[in-house]
């Protein structure tokens, strides 16, 4: 492995252990397309959108909002970085795997902390006139860091920062992972409201150090600054009716399905619904309640949004694991959309979970429209069963589900946990009126149309029996025990 030579080479052979344990190696279709594609160069800039909307303050909009990234191409960038005593000037070393690079003295780093003005983000009004002009440096590494197209190495070997905490470092390791994408940062900008385009730029110093030519060193984004309250109906950087997301959030027939399969004997998840609870009637005639879907095992079910150009969705893939937790390939599965619904503003899969509300004889009599999910570890279900992870990767919403200028995303339903979703937001729970009183089930339906594979579909669904009665203007609900469990 090459991060172990360079380590070696520079010093470094005591993280051998620890970075090269956590590394991923690129899967035979990374191999092979890389093979048939042409090179992409060792950087280059991308934007994740190119409308965005931020929220004027007068302290000054936050450019880092832009959404603008910084991707690795077709192997990881490194780069040792190095003193050799505290009398000595800091020297950077590009690891190569044709041949290592160092770095001019000029662009030497002159601490451990990053690249000296990497990035230029000019931002200019409609006239063409520019109103901010940034200089940011780089730090490959972060926790921000995330991969940017499907078949990218499934982990990120590198430290999450760059170092330098203090005085006494004496050398650090920055890279980002072949196919990953690290967020572009910027400071703040004293913008009135109104319309601009901003640029983002690789410093023309950097571009010819590292070879990188000129159409993958910039980006360009429509930048529309408004009032915090015009934000999150803007947030694709023009206004969408609530009609046209209704339209956008209708369940598909077909969902695309790659050809890919998991490989034999690779353990698989297993998604599975508890009974629904906090069951009740609001306003008159709204039938509201909780419902969970969770991950019963041996595997972790993990999926990964990758943006299209230009668009508000993305195409999902499931990734698959050995029984070590090694990745050992993927599958699309379906598509995430940016759901922009008041309470929301984050990314959903769509068909991960289906609630229906079925008659006396389990026939089916309505939908609810909730048809997208983002997925989230928010509850233990049992930490008994083989593979139940007791440290989940993330606990809520804001850690799982993106912002819109979000590049990829990852989901994540780990082994023992599920994903609870109360139904009071509007088009989530079922409307009874001109139902008749009676027995009815509310069924809770993971993985409706088999798309995600799972070790076992027999056991998706979960029915929990209620009775509505009361007035047409005021109906009740009674809701029997499900066996000791006496809870609406």
């Amino acid at each position: 492995m090459r991060l172990h030579r360079s380590l070696s080479a520079f010093g470094l052979a005591a993280a051998v252990s620890t970075i090269g344990a956590a590394v991923a190696m690129p899967t035979s279709a990374e191999s092979n397309s890389v093979a048939q594609a042409e090179a992409r160069p060792a950087l280059a800039i991308t934007a994740a959108t190119h409308k965005v909307t931020l929220t004027w303050v007068k302290s000054g909009v936050y450019l880092s909002g832009l959404g603008a990234y910084i991707v690795a191409g077709d192997e990881p960038f490194e780069v040792a970085v190095q003193r050799a005593s505290y009398s000595d000037p800091i020297a950077a070393t590009w690891l190569r795997s044709d041949g290592d690079v160092a770095m001019p003295d000029e662009l030497n780093p002159t601490d451990f902390r990053r690249f000296r003005g990497f990035f230029h983000v000019r931002v200019r009004d409609m006239d063409g006139k520019l109103v901010s002009d940034q200089e940011q440096g780089w730090c490959p590494n972060g926790w921000s860091v995330t991969r940017s197209r499907p078949v990218a190495p499934d982990r990120s070997p590198y430290p999450d920062t760059c170092g330098g905490g203090g005085p006494w470092t004496q050398g650090s390791f920055w890279g980002l992972q072949a196919g990953w994408a690290d967020p572009v940062s910027a400071g703040r900008a004293k913008l009135p409201l109104g319309r601009y385009v901003a640029t983002v730029r690789i410093d023309d110093d950097y571009l010819k150090a590292f070879g990188i030519p000129n159409d993958a060193a910039f980006t360009r984004i429509n930048l529309r600054v408004a009032k915090n309250g015009e934000v999150c109906r803007g947030c694709r950087g023009d206004d969408a009716s609530h009609a046209e997301h209704a339209r956008a959030y209708q369940p598909r027939a077909h969902e695309p399905v790659g050809d890919d399969k998991p490989l034999a004997g690779d353990p698989l998840p297993d998604l599975q619904a508890v009974p629904a609870w906090h069951i009740g009637v609001h306003n008159g005639n709204v039938l509201h309640f909780s419902a969970n879907v969770w991950n019963a095992g041996p595997s972790n079910f993990v999926i990964d949004g990758f943006r299209r150009d230009g668009e508000d969705e993305m195409d999902t893939y499931q990734y698959f694991y050995d029984e070590n937790g090694e990745p050992t390939g993927s599958a699309q599965i379906g598509t995430m959309h940016w759901h922009d619904a008041k309470g929301h503003h984050h990314w959903h899969f769509l068909d991960f979970a289906t609630y229906r509300l079925l008659d006396a004889d389990k026939q089916a009599v309505m939908r609810s429209r909730k048809v997208s999910f983002c997925l989230a570890d928010t509850n233990a279900i049992d930490y008994t069963v083989p593979g139940a992870n007791w440290h989940p990767w993330n606990t809520d919403l804001s850690t799982a589900c993106g912002d819109y200028t979000a590049l990829s995303v990852r989901e994540v339903l780990d082994v023992g946990s599920g994903d609870t979703y109360a139904q009071w937001r509007a088009g989530q729970a079922f409307r009874l009126k001109g139902l008749p009183n009676g027995t009815y089930y509310i069924q809770v339906w993971a993985n409706p149309n088999g798309n995600v594979h799972e070790t076992d579909t027999t056991n998706n669904s979960s029915y929990r029996k209620i009775i509505v009665g009361g007035t047409p203007e005021h109906r009740t609900v009674r809701v029997p025990p499900v066996g000791m469990i006496d809870v609406k």
